[in-house]
């Protein structure tokens, strides 16, 4: 980040003093900045502030006395503010969050869900994001430069959103030439049905769009997670025109997710540890008594009732022990193995399943081998973990399954699709819980036990589904190379 943006000044308006002292708080947290951090309490003192143009950054409460943080960006609007401007809220809300972005917020956070990491990244991008949209709206002609060697999509369209120009960063982001993306219009390359209504209604609407996160379709059918920025330009001629930036953050995404993943992960182990010590030291007791009792207990029945105490007892303890071998790092010890072989194993492992079921498979390999650093049998273990519970997911001779291996620049990425019955979007967030299961008679450990296994190998794991059409697992692993062997 450049010295502008740790240095930016910044101006909090809430008329609650504590509320101001967390926010502040949060952004002086942030590693390596020197913000300076000022509070403004009253609606028309900030309102002085923001003609005055000595902040680069605003952080604006929802619930101002009399007047609401809308009121605030309605009259920002109205002066041609081109600073960013975060509304800041107590507790979601849907409509809020819309009408704040129509009006040009640069970005919705709640205050429950700040964290020093949220926050850094708020402010970076609403800094960063504002430059370059000023940047385009004033010089778009003089500069042409920037739109040709931007390394973010930049557009422009009419105002039905067919494109009428695109730089060559489009083909990096979706795989589309411009010639092809000249023939498109932008709504067709989101994915989502209610986010190609609201760009459409927004247009309609003359509504500029700002740092508006929403998933695009490559060429290829990938999903990219992506900021888009809109502006809606008067022109001499009555048409007009439309211009925007599009910033791929999937990486970005990518991480977050990660992290949440492994933090659960954390969580989950602390909490099991925690209840096996509660549990076992009773469960020794009983045990113990158990053994002694049966001792001295000559009675036929009372020594059927001990058994049953005892093996009921062991089974609680095998559980326990069970359990804590999921919640651990997985140890493994990684050697230098080809990802078809195990791949290969993998396959063999399962294919009665897959005759019983009468379940096609299609195998798809790259014609370079993939090395990666792998403890062969537990990646092994891992892998058919997957591959049985889509086999378990998949209707009787029309269940087809697809595995599929290419080399994604230093990474293997392994593919593995069916479609069966899918998971539904609430329960892929939980996929990887401890004891989350949909199956009747599943204990929810094996894909817990299975991430634990492809974090140790370094990988990253991504899935998406569809109730009805089935799941993809991707699976990415960085190729060995001679530094790590």
């Amino acid at each position: 980040m450049s010295l502008r943006y740790t240095n930016a000044s910044i101006l909090v308006i809430d008329d609650d003093e504590d509320d101001f002292i967390i926010t502040s708080e949060y952004i002086q947290s942030i590693p390596g900045n020197s913000y300076r951090t000022e509070w403004c309490k009253n609606y028309n003192e900030a309102l002085k502030q923001l003609r005055s143009g000595k902040y680069d950054l605003y952080f604006v409460d929802y619930r101002l006395g009399a007047k609401s943080g809308v009121d605030f960006l309605k009259e920002a609007m109205l002066q041609n503010c081109e600073e960013p401007i975060v509304l800041l809220t107590g507790k979601g809300n849907y409509q809020v969050d819309i009408e704040a972005m129509q009006l040009g917020a640069v970005d919705y956070l709640i205050k429950t869900e700040l964290s020093t990491e949220k926050m850094e990244r708020c402010i970076r991008y609403a800094l960063e994001r504002a430059v370059t949209l000023k940047a385009l709206k004033s010089n778009e002609r003089k500069y042409r430069s920037i739109f040709e060697k931007s390394k973010d999509v930049v557009f422009v369209t009419d105002y039905a959103l067919n494109f009428k120009d695109v730089n060559e960063a489009i083909q990096t982001l979706l795989g589309y030439t411009k010639e092809e993306v000249l023939n498109m219009n932008l709504s067709s390359l989101i994915d989502q049905a209610q986010h190609k209504r609201f760009l459409q209604e927004s247009i309609e609407h003359r509504n500029d769009l700002n740092d508006w996160e929403v998933i695009l379709t490559t060429k290829t059918g990938e999903k990219k997670f992506c900021i888009l920025t809109v502006t809606i330009e008067e022109s001499n001629k009555e048409e007009g025109y439309v211009q925007g930036i599009i910033h791929d953050i999937t990486n970005l995404k990518k991480a977050e997710k990660a992290t949440l993943q492994g933090e659960k992960l954390a969580a989950a182990g602390r909490l099991v540890r925690t209840i096996a010590h509660e549990v076992r030291n009773p469960l020794n007791n009983i045990t113990l008594s158990v053994e002694q009792m049966q001792q001295d207990i000559k009675d036929e029945p009372m020594q059927l009732y001990m058994n049953i105490i005892q093996r009921n007892g062991k089974r609680i303890n095998d559980l326990i022990s069970e359990l804590l071998n999921t919640s651990r790092p997985a140890e493994h010890v990684p050697l230098k193995h080809k990802l078809q072989n195990i791949l290969d194993d993998v396959i063999a492992a399962s294919i009665d399943r897959l005759t019983l079921k009468k379940i096609k498979l299609q195998v798809s390999y790259p014609n370079d081998v993939q090395e990666i650093m792998a403890d062969s049998e537990k990646l092994k273990l891992a892998l058919l973990n997957i591959v049985i519970n889509a086999v378990e997911a998949m209707e009787e001779q029309s269940g087809q399954l697809s595995i599929s291996l290419q080399q994604v620049q230093n990474n293997a990425a392994l593919t593995i699709s069916d479609n069966g019955c899918g998971i539904s979007e609430e329960s892929i967030s939980r996929l990887f819980e401890p004891y989350f299961t949909q199956k009747r008679n599943g204990v929810g450990l094996g894909l817990t036990f299975t991430l634990n296994i492809l974090q140790a190998h370094k990988a990253h794991i991504d899935v998406s589904s569809a109730p009805g059409k089935g799941t993809t697992f991707l699976i990415t692993f960085p190729l060995a190379t001679p530094a790590t062997v």
